[in-house]
């Protein structure tokens, strides 16, 4: 049979004959203890930031970027997670499954990943997260671009999401508290060279292969990049990772062991984003930053009044001020610039907020100061008290007139009666005198 001219082929692409839904894999478990002792109770992807779990916005991106089947691991607290995920809108979507893969042996994410292979439900290209990343970025140019090149060359088998970044000149650190991170980078095809995110801050230098000169044409190095870890994926890493037992760490092992690998060749590649907002929560540093760009509307739109709204509306209001309903001010209560009030809290005569979130069914009694912290749900805080960014967990008391230093995290349904400094020393006394093992002085901001 001929076929006439202008006539539309079918495509030997297999991808093309048959609809392969885009899959990914949200990693439940961070694996680390940044956020002890809070994460003793709870995981860390259902701590609130804005008031809103860390999942959700993790999942909301996934849908909004056109993601249609997502697995999620857990591991600890896996009940909590499954029991939450249950319970939420996300079992019910059109168009978007959430599955769910627990595991109580894994302790890495190159044990997650393993079994995750031996599962066998990732078919095709799929996007790598964890559950703890807020991103509004569109993956249509970045999937583009990473399926064009594995048509060309089957062993493109990552492409990172990368932007920019400006470390301080003092700490070298980025505003999201992370190590200085060293990149080497094709300027023209964007092959990831080297990665190195612990250098040698004494020396202030890096050592660079010579047969990456050789082999590249052009090499653009760079400090002034941040991993906002997305990652595009082909099914082969998964096997990869089942193929050799040494990666656990996804950057400390894998890229690293891929970037050195010279017999069979495998290639990462980068993509930069500008305008689009991609950032995860890595430790109290990053949680304070992401949460200022929360309420700074930079994650738009997963921000408190338009994604996050749901039954119980909250306004914004003038200056970056966010209310919920139900909230019982005083007249003489102050709410600061870029502050958000949850539904149901009481604000006492004469108390001030400002730059911190407040969380439901908090009570603030009079003459409080609250001043750059986050005061989760269900939180008693009695008169004259003062509070500079600190960390306040569910069901915390304190009593009138303690002050928390800047620094401080209290962990679930603590009561302080005194005045609590940072300093290590003083912790260890109040914790043994006052039997209160779940204090933390772990610092979350520059000061």
């Amino acid at each position: 049979m001929v076929q006439k001219k202008g006539a539309v082929r079918v495509s030997e692409d297999a991808e093309e004959l048959a609809h392969i839904p885009l899959q990914a894999v949200l990693l439940a478990d961070s694996f680390a203890q940044k956020f002890r002792p809070i994460t003793l109770e709870r995981p860390k992807v259902l701590l609130p930031l804005v008031n809103v779990p860390m999942i959700e916005y993790s999942l909301a991106w996934l849908e909004s970027a056109g993601v249609e089947e997502v697995y999620v691991f857990c591991c600890a607290h896996s009940k909590q997670v499954i029991d939450y995920l249950e319970n939420s809108q996300w079992l019910s979507q059109p168009k978007f499954s959430v599955t769910t893969i627990e595991s109580h042996d894994s302790v890495s994410a190159g044990d997650a990943l393993r079994l995750i292979y031996e599962r066998n439900v990732i078919h095709g290209d799929f996007i790598l997260i964890s559950g703890d990343t807020v991103s509004n970025m569109s993956l249509t140019q970045a999937l583009k671009e990473h399926k064009e090149r594995r048509k060309k060359d089957t062993n493109s088998v990552m492409t990172m999401v990368i932007k920019q970044s400006k470390p301080s000149p003092l700490t070298k650190q980025t505003r999201l508290g992370n190590d200085e991170l060293f990149m080497a980078i094709d300027p023209v095809t964007k092959q990831l060279l080297y990665y190195e995110d612990k250098a040698d801050h004494l020396k202030g230098t890096i050592t660079l292969d010579k047969m990456m000169l050789v082999d590249n044409p052009a090499v653009s190095v760079h400090n002034d990049k941040q991993d906002c870890y997305i990652d595009i994926c082909s099914p082969e890493v998964l096997s990869l990772f089942t193929d050799n037992f040494d990666y656990q760490h996804l950057r400390r092992h894998f890229v690293k062991g891929l970037l050195v690998d010279d017999i069979m060749g495998y290639k990462i590649y980068t993509h930069e984003i500008n305008s689009s907002y991609a950032a995860r929560v890595d430790n109290f540093r990053s949680y304070d930053t992401i949460s200022k760009d929360i309420i700074q509307r930079w994650t738009y739109p997963l921000v408190p009044d338009v994604h996050f709204s749901g039954n119980h509306p909250t306004k914004l209001e003038r200056l970056g001020m966010y209310r919920a309903s139900e909230i019982s001010q005083s007249r003489s209560a102050q709410i600061g610039p870029f502050t958000l009030v949850g539904r149901g809290t009481k604000l006492g005569d004469n108390s001030k907020l400002s730059n911190s979130v407040i969380g439901e069914g908090c009570t603030i009694g009079s003459n409080v100061s609250i001043e750059g912290s986050y005061i989760w749900n269900d939180v008693t805080i009695e008169d004259d008290c003062k509070l500079r960014h600190a960390i306040v967990c569910d069901g915390v008391v304190i009593k009138s007139g303690a002050v928390l230093e800047p620094g401080v995290i209290l962990s679930f349904k603590v009561y302080i009666y005194i005045y609590i400094y940072r300093y290590a020393h003083i912790w260890k006394l109040i914790s043994s005198l006052l039997s209160f093992p779940m204090i933390s002085s772990d610092l979350f901001s520059t000061l």
